[in-house]
């Protein structure tokens, strides 16, 4: 696997970055010190009548019954969370706490089906049971320092002497790899950066001797810590967590060495993650806008944890790049607040990332404060900001947030045509191999605030829909040679931008490398959006091709005379696997150009005109969207031996409600 960079991205000042949305410390810095102030949050949850009391209350409860009812097992192996899916549509299944086979005798998919209880589910099962365990380890160490219950704080402790007692048992994982408490090694990195808390604050209570921190450092954190260094040195999600998983364990046992390997290291070490692993934009470079957040997750508890060990300013620099990964994606947000899907994600993130929130404590923002302002949680009860200069912002009305505009970002290989009522998101390369699908040239649309179309991202992984349909050129908008897009990642060539006018063009010279090239253009003219695509044989003597186009719509489209139904097995016939999972396909043999007339959501009409020259076959589907919903879907292919094609989509609106979008 390909997961080094392929650019060095520049970033020289990036505390400077989106100064307008930054709450500057005393020092002039980004970075805020956390705090834990148990005398005062014991002081707030007894006020009678208090919010806190009500909501500490509750948290009380919940932690009582988990302590009675639930156990961890040595004889449970924890599964892959992507196999936690559904074999009929890939969509995740519903965690419950009841045991599969025990309390309950099968699944329930979030699309509404029954699924029949399987070894791989079962253990599936237990990564989220063996996850929400040690979730839960973390609130029971705090309630139980701030009640002073020397019972519960007990309770943590002997759990974590139990992964301790076991760890040496579950050595591979499931996967057979560098893995004890999970199948795989994220997984352990997951658990650890929950064990780690958990210990943290419970280490100044007594119950906490000399002896069980040594044991616990000598049979469970030394060996993570050594077990996490081994693999993926490389520039990685996954390689970043391990990292942040190792400097936990490192500032727990203010172990230097430790530390010197997890942040320091020249070729994986925390600082080259985000030196290299970050576009000049703040994206993490795999361009999936769930992994820009999968490395908050671990970024952000990181500097809180550092912080409060009194070593944050030994990442300050890092803060401020986290800082802005958390914020760059606010300037590409669709009208109703969610961001585009370029690579993998299993599901639609939101602009405004709930980690805003918790980050106020480290990296504090004016979005952040006023999402984080009356929210109830273990940080906001240790640290409330009442007490310093954040409380004036706390107490500030909702900012606004910066407004989107057209944007050239090259080093993230991302364009966005802003103009009028249309909004397009352009994907037009890769910048490594993981988490890519083979989606270059991919665009995404909004008008009005309508969604018009939106890429639907993928299901759990462990679904034969993942790899089978989702990461595959006809799930997207993009040119297909028999029936396939591009072979591999590809940086592709930013060939013109201009924001102003509203177009860009960019180009895959090797869409299929040796054999196939496809330039796109996209513009927004009034209120009409353009796209014009040419594909091309590089080797035409050597072979024929069926050049083609796919075209996915969240409307409905009102199909002129002249479709007839076409049997799945001849649709499927002579094409690529992917394509037998589009339901109820049509054709029509069109020549020159189609109009066709399409109704999406709030009562908006749009034409969309499909032209090429010469005769073309229009294949319209039901494709897999979000399960369990499906998109409105074409597919156009010409006769084989077409040397070079161009294909030109039009789409404008004919009826649409007068008013414009405002941006959640």
């Amino acid at each position: 696997m390909q997961n080094l960079p392929l650019f060095h991205f520049l970033k020289p000042e990036p505390e400077k970055e989106f100064a307008a949305l930054k709450i500057l410390q005393s020092d002039g810095g980004v970075v805020r010190l956390p705090r834990e102030d148990w005398d005062g949050a014991r002081e707030r949850i007894t006020q009678d009548g208090s919010s806190w009391a009500a909501w500490f209350s509750e948290k009380r409860a919940a932690i009582n019954h988990w302590v009675n009812r639930h156990r961890d097992h040595a004889d449970w192996h924890a599964g892959w969370h992507h196999n936690f899916v559904s074999p009929v549509d890939g969509s995740f299944l519903e965690w419950t706490e009841e045991i599969p086979g025990k309390d309950a005798n099968c699944f329930h998919s979030l699309s509404g089906h029954d699924v029949e209880i399987t070894p791989a589910l079962f253990d599936a099962w237990v990564f989220g049971f063996r996850r929400r365990h040690l979730e839960m380890l973390s609130d029971a160490a705090a309630c139980a320092r701030i009640i002073g219950d020397n019972a519960l704080a007990e309770w943590v402790a002997g759990q974590i002497d139990f992964y301790a007692d076991n760890y040496p048992a579950w050595a591979g994982g499931l996967k057979k790899n560098d893995a004890h408490l999970g199948c795989q090694s994220l997984d352990d990195a997951i658990f650890v950066m929950r064990l780690t808390e958990a210990a943290r604050i419970i280490f100044p209570l007594d119950i906490v001797t000399p002896e069980r921190r040594t044991t616990w450092f000598e049979r469970l954190f030394k060996p993570e810590a050594e077990l996490l260094a081994r693999s993926f040195r490389t520039i990685h999600n996954i390689a970043f967590w391990h990292r942040a998983a190792q400097a936990q364990i490192a500032l727990l046992y203010r172990n230097e060495p430790f530390w010197q390997q997890a942040v320091e290291d020249k070729t994986c070490g925390l600082r080259i993650q985000l030196e290299r692993g970050v576009t000049s934009d703040y994206f993490w470079h795999e361009q999936s806008m769930l992994y820009n957040e999968f490395i908050l997750r671990a970024g952000i508890p990181l500097l809180i944890f550092a912080g409060l060990r009194e070593e944050g300013h030994r990442l300050r620099h890092e803060a401020a790049i986290l800082q802005n990964m958390l914020l760059s994606p606010l300037g590409i947000r669709f009208p109703d607040g969610t961001l585009p899907s370029p690579a993998d994600a299993t599901h639609i993130q939101p602009a405004k990332s709930p980690w805003l929130a918790l980050a106020s404590r480290v990296l504090p923002t004016t979005t952040g404060l006023q999402m984080a302002s009356g929210q109830l949680s273990w940080s906001a009860l240790l640290d409330t900001p009442d007490s310093d200069s954040l409380s004036v912002h706390a107490r500030a009305p909702a900012p606004e947030l910066p407004p989107v505009v057209a944007r050239n970002m090259e080093s993230s290989r991302f364009a966005l045509l802003r103009q009028g009522r249309w909004q397009v998101f352009f994907h037009y390369g890769q910048i490594v191999l993981s988490h890519s699908q083979k989606e270059a040239l991919n665009w995404e649309a909004s008008f009005d605030g309508v969604d018009i179309s939106r890429d639907a991202g993928t299901v759990g992984y462990g679904a034969r829909l993942s790899r089978g349909y989702y990461s595959q050129g006809i799930s997207h908008n993009v040119p297909l040679a028999d029936g396939l897009g591009q072979e591999s990642f590809s940086p592709g060539s930013l060939i013109h931008f201009d924001g102003e006018n509203a177009m860009v063009t960019a180009s895959q010279p090797d869409y299929r490398p040796g054999h196939i090239a496809a330039t796109r253009t996209l513009r927004i003219d009034g209120d009409t959006f353009v796209e014009e695509t040419t594909i091309r044989n590089l080797t035409p003597e050597k072979s024929s091709a069926c050049l083609g186009l796919a075209l996915h719509f969240q409307g409905t489209p009102r199909l002129p005379v002249g479709f007839r139904e076409v049997n799945a097995d001849d649709f499927i016939r002579g094409r690529p696997e992917s394509f037998r999972w589009w339901r109820k396909v049509c054709v029509m043999s069109c020549h020159g150009c189609l109009d066709i007339e399409m109704d999406f959501s709030k009562g908006l009409v749009m034409r969309l005109r499909i032209s090429t020259p010469g005769s073309f076959m229009l294949y319209h589907g039901l494709s897999p969207g979000r399960p369990p919903e499906f998109r409105a879907s074409f597919y156009l292919e010409l006769e084989p031996g077409r040397a070079e094609a161009t294909f030109i989509t039009k789409i404008q609106p004919l009826e649409m409600p007068d008013r414009t979008a405002s941006y959640s």
